[in-house]
């Protein structure tokens, strides 16, 4: 069973930080929205406390030193950057582009009818830097449990 140790602690890490999205967002604005649970975005990163809680179990369990931890480092990097500036660049063009049309809208008064202007389009994809923080120390703190706890 401890083979499964380091896909174990990469999944709850993921869970639980979908589940204290929800519970962040409360605490922040006073708004209930369950749904956050299932939704990508918000703190913390689940991206980041998996790829994280991955390469920590890894290296717990192989050494920091082998070349398992270092590929696990590398898309852990990969995996960051991606939700910090590919994905959350992605969710401001989404922004703009909504905002664009409205503009367009109201200067043209006409109503952009296209199915493609009416789509419902998620403004928010990627992760502030705090969110990624948020999401590293989960990524770090829960294989660290699992292992003192279930490991040794």
């Amino acid at each position: 069973m401890q083979s499964y140790y380091p896909l174990i602690s990469a999944v709850i890490a993921n869970v639980l930080a979908q589940l204290l999205k929800p519970i962040f967002h409360y605490l922040r604005t006073g708004e209930k929205r369950y749904g956050l649970v299932v939704e990508s975005g918000g703190f913390p990163s689940s991206h980041t406390s998996l790829i994280v809680g991955l390469s920590i179990a890894i290296g717990l369990q192989h050494g920091f030193d082998s070349v398992a931890f270092s590929i696990c480092t590398v898309l852990s990097m990969i995996v960051m950057y991606d939700a910090a500036n590919v994905r959350y660049y992605a969710g401001q063009n989404i922004a703009l582009t909504k905002q664009l049309i409205k503009d367009i809208e109201t200067l043209t008064k006409h109503k952009l009818s296209d199915p493609i202007y009416l789509m419902k389009l998620k403004t928010v994809l990627g992760h502030k830097w705090v969110e990624l923080l948020g999401g590293f120390v989960l990524g770090i703190l829960v294989p660290l449990i699992i292992f003192l706890v279930w490991i040794q």
